[in-house]
């Protein structure tokens, strides 16, 4: 059997109690808490078991800060207790002449907390003057008092809940020299405000954002390199990040505060907006297919994140609308000549990252989803929402497809990351075992009812439809979206 840990005086924190002697029962109170901690390892000094007959009581009161090896106290604060200790009466308020010069002369204030049991008919806690302006352990609430007694512990023993993380590397975009601006920082700023405080001009202003980002995207156009040009490229793409960012967290605002017809409008003119920018300018005669790869890279990520957002807080419908209403390209004949494309526009074959994973011997099976995959960090949305966006739109794209609306298009690039691991469900499809979940799910897919996913498992295993593949990699989409268990519960 193996033997459990016990901790001796020698390695337990030493903890000093101060309190008053307010009732009977408050005493039995102080009496429980300070066994409770001697139970969790801490060795309590209190009165009632070290101040013997006889012994000087002012010497015991003064060796919580005499005594090197007390490195806690406490204060057990009530109302009687605050009441001594702001009139200096009685034994606590020999204690606070000793214990207010402590918190207000030494650095390491970190050795006194007050343990409020008491608080007043406004709910404000009793607490000493010499106190008022510091945290304290609240222990008044019987509710509460298993995971307070927890913070208590854990600030004896020096073992925060919450420890602040090393410092990572500053981001290499902020040392880059000649950065790019679009000028979006004070209209974002304002739109971001305005939508989650309701205002009335919430739509002016993210259509003031809005317009502002995709007018002055054309800073970011490549025009001449001295290098390679995939070189251009990927330091176009890592200078964008700060707008990135910017446009993932009003992707977020929106579909937490604004989740409305307006604002799914909104987003699909945003993204329309963008689609000229992967085509030569006017006046432009001359240019290759790679010249404005930086541009599809961007748009497709913003799609992605967009599309993730929404379906993290559940914002199916602003999915659906992106889905289902087809995007105007004006005056373009690489198009063709219907003006309305799908959203399987922003999915695009990016030929410079290939050729740069040939030209530096990367041997990676996609650079183009290592390149999401790694700027998804510290961005509040995680390359997992990132993967399951990325599904969401293959399986919509599969459907369209068998509906003859398409052909199959949308490549799904960052789930070349799921065929590594144990192929499980994502959220949105493990919540969907619930039948009301799985029914919030039909309009994003424009579907009916589980059936009409069966189907896209047929024309899988009929290779109607083409299942993404990376070398030896493949994926399941029967797994990832855990076919058998869909609407299988109320």
């Amino acid at each position: 059997m193996a033997s459990k840990e016990v901790l001796t005086t020698s390695n337990s924190p030493k903890l000093f109690v101060s309190y008053s002697w307010s009732s009977s029962q408050h005493e039995q109170w102080v009496l429980q808490l300070a066994t409770e901690l001697r139970e969790s390892s801490v060795d309590v000094v209190l009165d009632k078991w070290d101040l013997k007959e006889g012994n000087d009581a002012n010497a015991f009161m003064e060796k919580m800060v005499t005594d090197p090896e007390i490195k806690k106290v406490i204060l057990v604060c009530d109302k009687k207790y605050a009441d001594k200790a702001d009139g200096r009466a009685g034994g606590v308020g020999t204690e606070a002449q000793i214990i207010s010069p402590e918190i207000y002369q030494k650095q390491d204030q970190n050795k006194f907390v007050a343990v409020v049991v008491q608080k007043d008919d406004d709910g404000k806690a009793y607490l000493p003057t010499y106190y008022k302006s510091r945290v304290y352990i609240d222990l008044s609430d019987n509710d509460q008092y298993a995971k307070n007694f927890e913070q208590l512990l854990r600030w004896v023993f020096d073992k925060p809940l919450y420890l602040k993380p090393e410092l990572g590397a500053k981001p290499s975009f902020l040392e880059e020299t000649g950065i790019i601006s679009l000028g979006t920082g004070s209209r974002f700023t304002r739109a971001i405000e305005a939508i989650k405080n309701n205002r009335p001009y919430a739509k002016g202003a993210l259509q003031e954002y809005f317009e502002t980002f995709t007018g002055n995207l054309e800073n970011f156009r490549i025009t001449a390199t001295g290098g390679e040009f995939d070189d251009a490229v990927v330091e176009n793409i890592r200078n964008f990040i700060p707008y990135r960012n910017e446009a993932a967290e009003s992707f977020s605002a929106i579909a937490q505060y604004y989740n409305t017809k307006e604002a799914h409008t909104q987003l699909h003119r945003f993204f329309e907006r963008m689609i000229p920018y992967w085509d030569r300018p006017e006046g432009v005669q001359s240019y290759r297919e790679w010249d404005f790869d930086n541009f599809k890279f961007i748009i497709h990520e913003l799609f992605l994140y967009c599309v993730a957002s929404l379906i993290e807080h559940e914002a199916f419908d602003g999915v659906a609308y992106l889905l289902r209403n087809r995007y105007y390209v004006e005056n373009n004949p690489d198009f063709g000549r219907n003006s309305m494309k799908s959203y399987q526009l922003f999915r695009v074959y990016l030929k410079s990252l290939e050729y740069r994973n040939s030209r530096l011997k990367l041997q990676k099976l996609s650079l183009h989803a290592d390149m999401l995959k790694e700027r998804a960090v510290g961005t509040g949305v995680t390359f997992e929402r990132i993967m399951q966006a990325d599904f969401i739109v293959y399986l919509r794209d599969c459907l369209d497809t068998l509906k003859g609306n398409s052909s199959q298009y949308w490549w799904p690039v960052t789930l070349l990351y799921r065929s590594f691991h144990n192929q499980r469900p994502f959220e949105v499809f493990a919540r969907a075992e619930s039948t009301q979940y799985f029914g919030s799910l039909l309009t994003m897919l424009d579907i009916k009812n589980k059936d009409d996913l069966g189907t896209v498992l047929t024309a899988f295993e009929e290779q109607k439809l083409q299942v993404p593949t990376w070398q030896f990699e493949r994926l399941s989409p029967k797994l990832l979206m855990g076919f058998d268990a869909l609407a299988t519960r109320p």
